[in-house]
């Protein structure tokens, strides 16, 4: 670049002799030509570099068929597990869409409804699946594990926390059962959808089944799904690549510990990347609101609301490139957000994070609104590294 700089001045010196000359406006041309080409790729670069799409395309087949044809009932009585499966496998190779009326299908759990490759679950607005009380160690409603082009929309899902024995807050057990549990999957869109009452997550992304060589899940987006009355999580999310989240609600998480509105935590089953949380409500959990930990790099929280939850709104323990931007952080029992030991490169900005730390004001009798002298809003440990914080709207001391 150095030598083509030197040659573009010189041309214009007229004692450079003029075959010279010629050549180098030669090079000249095509050194402009080539950035000409190099410019007009670049909006095409820039589009990929955003993975995330609120409503991404689903390819299924054209066949449509209804669970009442393969027996389903809905009465709330009878196990419609079986009726599921037989109309998810009579869908051609090509897929199609898996229509549920209007009722409430009890579901064996511990088999599940397990979904297939280029398929769509549309469940009408007053459809149930409602999980048959079981005692296993782990469980699921439907299961998207292992598949590609899995679309999910409709209707609610119901767990059996309240029904479960030997008691759903029993904080010693080990057993987790999930309402929707997506794990080892590509290209999958859950939207529109109630679930509540699972005895363990809501909704679980990633994978369970421990350290070991496999192909992360990737391109899993959920819009517009309510969460409510989860014993553990409303959404955990392991080990994945290019996870979406949003317009969502995750809240009333209370029971087994960490009782948070969403868990990011891949731990040792693999690394977590490009995980975005965008305009979700993460409130009355029993635990933090968000909760982040390490093997995790990429995370983007924008926009969000966290309030009234007993530990944190926002915390952070190990993760690798964090931004915290435009979110609600409020009325928290603890700090509205607090970054712990191990948290590299953190981006904390323009976010209203005022009158948390609550615990102390309702233990002393005090309104929660009540301007403080201690820090109350935001905790930095000394052992995080690379945090920039500006324009936050914090409480006034």
């Amino acid at each position: 670049m150095h030598n083509t700089s030197k040659e573009i001045i010189s041309q214009g010196n007229s004692s450079t002799p003029r075959r010279f000359r010629s050549t180098r406006l030669k090079r000249l041309a095509g050194i402009t030509a080539s950035l000409a080409l190099f410019a007009a790729a670049l909006p095409t670069f820039a589009a990929t570099t955003q993975w995330w799409n609120p409503t991404p395309s689903i390819t299924y087949g054209s066949t449509s068929l209804d669970v009442t044809r393969f027996g389903a009932v809905g009465n709330g009585a009878m196990d419609d597990t079986a009726a599921f499966q037989a109309a998810i496998n009579a869908l051609p190779s090509s897929g199609g869409t898996i229509i549920v009326p209007d009722g409430t299908y009890m579901i064996d759990t511990t088999k599940g409804i397990n979904l297939r490759s280029n398929m769509r679950l549309a469940m009408h607005s007053n459809a149930y699946l409602k999980s048959i009380p079981n005692s296993a160690d782990f469980a699921s409603v439907v299961k998207a594990w292992n598949v590609s082009n899995v679309e999910i929309v409709g209707g609610h899902i119901l767990g059996e926390r309240t029904q479960h024995a030997p008691s759903a807050n029993d904080i010693s057990e080990v057993k987790v059962h999930y309402g929707i549990s997506i794990q080892e999957a590509n290209t999958v869109y859950v939207h529109n959808i109630q679930v509540a009452d699972c005895y363990g997550d809501g909704v679980l992304v990633g994978t369970t089944f421990g350290w070991r060589a496999f192909t992360l899940p990737w391109g899993i987006t959920l819009n517009h799904v309510t969460v409510t009355n989860s014993a553990r999580q409303g959404l955990s999310i392991t080990a994945a690549d290019q996870v979406y989240v949003l317009n969502s609600s995750f809240t009333g998480s209370h029971g087994m510990i960490p009782n948070a509105g969403i868990d990011l935590e891949p731990a040792r089953l693999g690394p977590l990347k490009h995980v975005r949380l965008e305009n979700n409500v993460l409130s009355n959990n029993q635990g933090n609101g968000l909760e982040i930990h390490d093997n995790l790099s990429g995370v983007v929280v924008t926009g969000n609301t966290a309030e009234n939850n007993q530990g944190n709104g926002v915390f952070a323990r190990g993760p690798n490139n964090l931004t915290i931007t435009n979110n609600m952080l409020s009325q928290n029992y603890q700090f509205g957000v607090y970054i712990d030991d191990g948290t590299n490169s953190v981006q904390l900005h323009d976010n209203t994070i005022n009158y948390n730390g609550d615990a102390w004001f309702i233990a002393h009798g005090k309104s929660i609104f009540t301007p403080g002298t201690a820090p109350r809003d935001i905790f930095i440990s000394t052992n995080a590294i690379g945090v920039t914080q500006y324009n936050n709207t914090i409480t006034k001391q």
